[in-house]
């Protein structure tokens, strides 16, 4: 055992005393050719006992000197003997600081204990006993080892070494750590991996001593603080484990703490790191089942560490949006909060490169959508987006709430028509889709009076799928909705009704001048729906989702700053007149008007005869009786035809925002980064208009209401994998076997 300090016998404390002794007791049991007497024994038990005085405990001290040398002098003969040596196994070479034994007794424990032998250094047998003596007042300890180990040999205190758990967890007297919490760090891992658990006894910035919470298990370390240093050394390891470990699926050790520290490699790989794949981690890496809110906090906690507190960037809102702006000019980046308590509310972010190109370039078209955040303070992602002349879609403005309320999206709507009518010499005629949810509706009708508001018709057929569960009438609606013209509609109406009249009375609640192309007032360009987070932007929410505030905004402005560079470098490489999908769908036209027979009426109209039926087309008003040029804002085959006949450019009479030059002017603006946190966390520092963190609201789980068909039914009985028992599942197993 290792010393730092000179201590002198007759003041040795008996924790320090009572480490020899049991290095002496080993070497007699170790060595039984030594003929010890009863009575040392006996004086080796009275020194271990608690509250021997101090006269005695001088007197044997002395006493267990004298036998010492002896021993440690025979020893020193038999190490010089190579056929005594032989027949021990002693091996002169090793240094190793433990002699290993293997367990012998039939418990079913599965711990290896290992003794320690002192040995005095010296090069003359004349000075050995001063040596030796030397040796014992300042503590220090050499060991031998055995290359093969005797037939029976006692279980050792001084070493503890985990079967099968790997080097990192052998804990031995000595061994020493950078400090406490390194200390309490690798015991807690150890008494994981070795599957028992322990109680602490004493803990505080000079020691810590532990126990086994096995019922009469003697197992107990101490450890202690070296001097002036922060370093902690293992003083004593008392007894080995007779518990036997523990048989139940959870641990007293398994901390929070620890699951942070064990999935924190895999969260920085991973952010999205469910709380469920750790729990289903832990359990197959260490066969522990933990609880999801244990799992869920242990993944809060290291991801605190790794990207700061969620508190912390609430209340940096204010200086964040000044930096947004300070770098973006012309963008509108604005945190509102509760006026009463300072409690976030909303933050609306737009950019000046996304408005400035949907207004100058773009169809005036704004699809409105939401999403739920996941986070430690849940909340809502606004979001409203246009199009661009390639259908795909422009990010216009962000909002995280804290709640889906009518006040918020009232504000959220509010926000966005500034910037709109800030930007813009007149407010252009709008169409929005939506869900048509009464907040959304109310906010549109307030902010929007001129626009044309449109149902989303993903959200009405999920609505219609879920009352009445028919894939053939999802289809036929979805086939209404995109009807060209009335009768193509009426039809598709009348085989609903066939099937299903409930279904058709259902739909008659919905007006189809909110949802049906042949009756929609506005001008969607063929899109009827509004759920751009599901179909364009997920990656964008799968990433932000559960960061802190800050770094969720960050996370979405990064994607829209990536989107405008790769789409103008993109587009940078383009020469055709329109864009991809416009240029080929104004081909295929042309391929399909020459078998088209055209008769002109006057400057405007053309009957165009085709193989199905005669449409009239005035190319004037860029209208065609089949519904299509005036749906979509390009020309049909049928105009094509009637154009063509004419020597008329067709491109002419496309609608600009599918033009190529269009298109770059969309993305032509840059949306820049903003300066680094530190940087305007420091500038800002004295600021003291903080928003503190929003209220958590709970959600009261829905009741499910009992169906006059389910009653008496029989509940299904549950099985566990591990067990095989019934009515638990393996998570929560206490019986399976290890």
């Amino acid at each position: 055992m290792a010393n730092d300090e000179l201590v002198k016998p007759e003041n040795c404390d008996s924790s320090f005393r009572q480490d020899h002794f049991t290095g002496i007791r080993h070497n007699y049991e170790l060595f039984p050719s030594h003929d010890y007497t009863s009575g040392f024994e006996q004086l080796l038990d009275i020194n271990l006992q608690i509250g021997v005085s101090s006269y005695q405990e001088n007197e044997v001290w002395n006493h267990f000197q004298e036998h010492k040398v002896m021993a440690i002098q025979d020893s020193r003969i038999n190490h010089n003997n190579d056929e005594t040596n032989q027949a021990f196994g002693l091996d002169g070479n090793q240094n190793d600081d433990f002699l290993s034994f293997p367990d012998d007794d039939d418990s079913g424990t599965s711990e290896i204990d290992k003794s320690t032998v002192v040995e005095a250094k010296g090069a003359s047998q004349k000075q050995e006993s001063q040596e030796i003596s030397d040796d014992l007042e300042l503590g220090v300890s050499h060991s031998m080892d055995f290359s093969r180990k005797p037939e029976k040999a006692p279980p050792s205190p001084q070493c503890w070494s985990i079967p099968g758990a790997g080097p990192e967890h052998e804990m031995a007297v000595g061994m020493e750590f950078s400090d406490v919490n390194a200390c309490r760090r690798a015991l807690r891992n150890a008494a994981i991996s070795l599957r028992f658990e322990m109680h602490t006894i004493k803990s505080d910035k000079t020691r810590f001593t532990a126990k086994c919470m096995g019922e009469g298990c003697p197992w107990r370390i101490h450890c202690a603080k070296l001097p002036n240093v922060p370093t902690f050394t293992i003083r004593t390891i008392h007894g080995s484990h007779t518990c036997g470990g523990i048989s139940h699926l959870g641990h007293q050790q398994a901390s929070v703490q620890w699951v942070a520290e064990v999935v924190a490699e895999k969260l920085k790989e991973n952010p999205h790191f469910k709380p469920k794949e750790i729990l289903e981690e832990i359990h197959r890496v260490h066969g522990i089942a933990l609880s999801y809110k244990q799992a869920w906090r242990g993944k809060e906690r290291i991801m605190a560490t790794l990207h700061g507190s969620f508190e912390e960037e609430y209340r940096l809102l204010p200086q964040y949006c000044d930096e947004i702006r300070r770098t973006n000019p012309g963008s509108i980046a604005v945190v509102h909060a509760d006026p009463t308590d300072e409690r976030f509310q909303q933050l609306f972010i737009c950019f000046r490169a996304s408005i400035s190109g949907f207004l100058n370039a773009c169809r005036p078209l704004i699809a409105l959508d939401k999403t739920l955040l996941k986070s430690k303070y849940p909340g809502t992602l606004l979001l409203a987006t246009g199009f661009d002349g390639d259908g795909a879609v422009l990010p216009l403005a962000f909002a995280i709430v804290n709640e889906e309320n009518d006040s918020n999206w009232h504000q959220f709507l509010s926000e966005l028509r500034k910037v709109l009518e800030a930007n813009s010499e007149s407010m252009p005629k709008l169409t929005i889709l939506s869900t048509r949810e009464k907040s959304i509706a109310d906010g549109v009708e307030s902010n929007f009076p001129t626009a044309t508001h449109g149902f989303c018709v993903h959200y009405l057929t999920e609505r219609f799928q879920r009352e009445f569960q028919n894939s053939t009438l999802v289809n036929l609606l979805w086939e209404a909705a995109h009807s060209l013209t009335v009768l193509e509609f009426t039809s598709k109406m009348n085989k609903i009704e066939q099937i299903s009249p409930k279904a058709f009375l259902w739909i008659q609640d919905y007006s189809p001048s909110l949802w049906a192309s042949p009756y929609f007032e506005g001008t969607r360009y063929g899109h009827l729906t509004a759920n751009v987070v599901t179909q364009s932007l997920n990656n964008w929410i799968e990433d932000a989702s559960g960061l802190p505030i800050i770094q969720m905004m960050e996370c979405i402005h990064r994607h829209l700053m990536n989107l405008f560079k790769e789409r103008r470098e993109k587009s940078s490489q383009w020469s055709d007149v329109l864009v991809p999908s416009a240029e080929r769908q104004l081909l295929a036209a042309i391929e399909q008007s020459r078998v088209h027979r055209v008769y002109r009426a006057n400057e405007a109209e053309f009957e165009v005869m085709t193989l199905e039926a005669n449409v009239v087309v005035d190319i004037e008003n860029r209208t065609c009786l089949c519904g299509r040029w005036q749906i979509y804002g390009l020309p049909c085959s049928h105009a094509v035809a009637a154009l063509l006949s004419c020597k008329e450019d067709v491109y002419v009479y496309t609608e600009k925002c599918f033009t190529v030059e269009n298109y770059r002017r969309t993305y032509a603006d840059t949306v820049e980064p903003v300066s680094d946190e530190v940087v305007w966390k420091e500038k800002d520092s004295e600021r003291d208009d903080g928003i503190r963190t929003p209220r958590v609201i709970r959600v009261a789980p829905r009741r499910r209401r009992v169906r006059a068909e389910d009653r008496g039914r029989v509940k299904r009985v549950v099985h566990c994998s591990l067990c095989n028992q019934t009515g638990h599942f393996r998570t929560t197993c206490t019986a399976a076997p290890m």
